[in-house]
């Protein structure tokens, strides 16, 4: 059943004007197509996607929505930055901080931002090889 199907991430944007310009200007994906009205569809990495579609309810969850698993955590966050993507630093325990980059021992790292919208994202390198 469900254990064997792909999943996509729904991302809500108040102005899906603004919000594609984050995520293609400066997160650099494409447009697949442009989905149903009011929403457009990204492909990630193999069998993930992700839509962003206009909401009034963007941007109200106080947690991580979506998560890229990246190769280079560092390098990422530094491309990023480059972009003017600031980034968030939390006081949760078991984290260890380096500038904006969480290690979690024996997990990996990580790093959240938020997107043009308030929705907040996250980066990671999983040190485990996941």
């Amino acid at each position: 059943m469900l254990t064997k199907s792909t999943v996509e991430a729904n991302i809500p944007a108040h102005d899906l004007a603004r919000a594609r310009a984050f995520y293609e200007d400066t997160l650099g994906f494409t447009p697949s197509d442009e989905g149903v009205p009011g929403s457009v569809h990204y492909v990630a990495g193999p069998g993930t996607a992700f839509n962003v579609y206009e909401t009034e309810f963007a941007g109200r969850a106080g947690h991580t929505i979506a998560q890229f698993h990246v190769d280079d955590l560092v390098a990422e966050v530094d491309e990023l930055k480059r972009k003017g993507v600031g980034f968030e630093v939390y006081d949760l325990p078991g984290l260890e901080w380096d500038g904006e980059v969480a290690t979690m021992p024996g997990m990996g790292k990580a790093a959240w931002f938020k997107d043009s919208e308030g929705n907040i994202l996250c980066l990671d390198q999983d040190e485990r090889g996941r």
